[in-house]
Formats: C-alpha cells, structure tokens, sequence
C-alpha cells in the first residue's frame, strides 16, 4: 500500500491531576514563582465566576455564561498574548479578557443587557463579545490576512468550544490560515459539551485538533487543565505565528463544571458520576499542589488572596449596579448611521412611553 501522507497529533501535559510533574518541564516555566502571578489571576476568575452567578440568581444580572474550571485555559491564552495581537474570543473568556485588561464591570454590563460593556477596557482592536456560535474565528482570519498584507508582527487568536468546531466557520478561518499562511491561532476549548450535545455526538473525529490538518496548520491538543501545558502550546503556537510559519489549531481538554449558562440545568444530560471525575481533574488543585510543593504558596497566602479577591470583585460589583441606565434613545441611536424612518418613527415611540413612566 502507498501512503499518500500521515499525520500525528502531539498530546501536552505536563502536570497530571495531583499536581505532580508527568513530564520534563519546559525552560520557559519551571521557575514555579513565576506562575504565582497567574494561579492568583485563576483564584480572582473563580471568585468573579462565582459573585456573577449569584447576581444573576438574584435578579441582578441577565443569563450569564460560567467559566467555571476553564480558568488554566482562558489564564495561559491571555497571557501568551502581547497587547497588540488580536484576541476574538466567544463569549466565556473571561480570564483572557481580564489578561488583556478588560474590567470584570464591563462583563457584567454586557450580561447585565448594555451594550456599553461591549466597549471594554483593553486593546480596542480585540473583537467584541461573540454569541453567535464561531463567527469570531472568520473575524480573527480576517485580522490576521491584514497583518501578514501589512508585513506586521502581530497574531490573531480566537477561541471556540468543542461545537463551535463543527460549524462552517471554524472550517473556514482555519482553512483561510493554512491557505494563506496566516499568523492565526485556532483555539478549540473543548469542554465535553455544546450544552446539551455531548463531544461523541458532535463529530467522528478522533480529536478535534486534527480539524486543523485538513486546512495545512500546526496542530496540538493540550491538557487545559495544566497551565504549563496552555502555555507551552500557546508558546509554540504564536512563536511560529510570529516567525511567519503560519496557523495553527489547539484542542485544549477541560471540562465545564457549572452549566452552560444560567439559563441550562446540566443535571437533566449529564450524570452526577462524570462530573466528580472532572471536579477530580480541575485546573486549582493541581497548580496549587505543584506550587505549594515547590514552595511557592501557602494555604495562608491562599485564604488571604481570596479574602481580597472578594473585596475587589464587590468593588466591581458595585460599580456595574451604580452605573447609570441608558436612556430608551440610546437602542436606537447606535444602531444605523442613518436611521430608516421606521426606526425612527418607533423611536418616538419608545421615547413617548419613557416620559410616561411605563420604562
């Protein structure tokens, strides 16, 4: 038999579940206090993760997407990224966001149902919050074919679920990369779930990594879990974006261990069995077991930043409930350059209705 070609899908790890090392560590991070910085930003996520929830559980927030036990993933790809690269996230980012400066604020405004926390803090060339399912990943191609036309060192980088990679435009972004050599990073966060649809029943593919062979990218899958992994897969990713080698398509492996959104009920598709296993599996204990066992942190040190993650969290809280609601003109006025006179005419209407009180 001839073979027309092979392929091979590298596997990364390099902390397994206990917080043991499972493998050699690469150079770049094995100084175990330099990863502290980032362990806290993951403790600082979870407790905003947490607080949002609870708004949203009170009648404070709209539908709000958890992050919960994506904090590894979401941390090392933000912090893999210079300020002037492109980030196109989806809508669960948040630990990349924070990364690139975005205010927890404007994440609750967003779901809180204004639209001014779309106009985040942070580079104002990163693309917006994306819910329609991985039109963000054309977005990032697009951003990434003007950075190779203008000869600039810059790299796009998008993330979307394990069903997100099912849809024509995931396919499109990576075989655009591959096609013209892009410096674009697809990465595909694999959570088991596209709400209710578990992974199996999404694609025959053996991984979802290997999506990225068909269109000629640099593929990986990665333990989402271990930090150092994200970041050592994120570290080859962009040093050859940058290098001018092209694109490449990452399958990080994690778990989503709240539900979907605060509008899903995950008990209704998903067994209590599988979920302690993934509980077993999350990304806080293993780091924290490898940086306390390096010396590196403290159960003190712990509770203490915790204490103050809670206080600045409220500060943000707070901020989001003072802000001042919009005038009903407002829906209209950023919507069209040039307003039809449908649109107009219902926004004297709704202007009409203000002033009556009825909102």
């Amino acid at each position: 038999m001839t073979l027309a070609a092979q392929f091979q899908i590298e596997y990364l790890q390099y902390l397994g579940p206990d917080g043991k090392a499972v493998a050699e560590l690469p150079q770049a991070f094995r100084d175990a206090s330099a990863l502290v910085p980032l362990f806290k930003q993951m403790l600082y996520v979870r407790t905003f993760d947490a607080k949002a929830i609870a708004l949203q559980r009170t009648g404070k927030l709209g539908t709000y997407a958890a992050c919960l036990g994506h904090e590894a993933t979401h941390v090392g790809i933000g912090a893999s990224m210079l300020p002037e690269d492109v980030f196109a996230p989806s809508y669960r980012e948040y630990g990349a966001q924070f990364m690139r400066g975005v205010k927890p604020r404007e994440v609750l405004m967003y779901w809180g149902g204004d639209e001014r926390g779309n106009d985040f803090s942070g580079p104002k060339h990163d693309y917006p919050w994306c819910v329609p399912i991985a039109t963000q990943c054309l977005h990032a191609a697009g951003a990434a074919l003007a950075f190779k036309l203008r000869g600039e060192k810059r790299v796009a980088v998008t993330c979307c679920g394990d069903g997100g990679s099912s849809k024509t435009d995931t396919y499109a972004a990576i075989n655009s990369a591959g096609a013209y050599t892009l410096p674009f990073i697809q990465c595909i966060i694999n959570n088991g779930w596209a709400i209710s649809v578990p992974r199996k029943s999404q694609t025959g593919a053996q991984t979802l990594a290997q999506k990225g062979i068909a269109g000629g990218l640099f593929c990986l899958q990665v333990d989402g879990n271990d930090l150092i992994a994200v970041l050592e897969g994120m570290r080859r990713a962009i040093t050859r974006a940058r290098n001018g080698e092209g694109g490449s398509c990452i399958e990080f492996m994690t778990y989503r261990l709240h539900d979907h959104t605060t509008a899903d009920d995950a008990r209704r598709y998903r067994g209590e069995d599988e979920v302690k296993a993934a509980w077993a599996r999350e990304p806080h204990v293993r780091l924290r077991n490898y940086l306390t066992a390096a010396g590196a942190w403290t159960e003190a040190q712990e509770t203490a930043w915790i204490e103050e993650c809670g206080k600045l969290v409220d500060i943000e809280i707070n901020a989001y409930l003072e802000s001042k609601v919009q005038p009903v003109a407002a829906m209209f006025d950023f919507l069209y350059g040039d307003p039809p006179p449908d649109l107009l005419a219902q926004r004297e209407q709704a202007i009409a209705w203000e002033g009556r009180g009825h909102g």
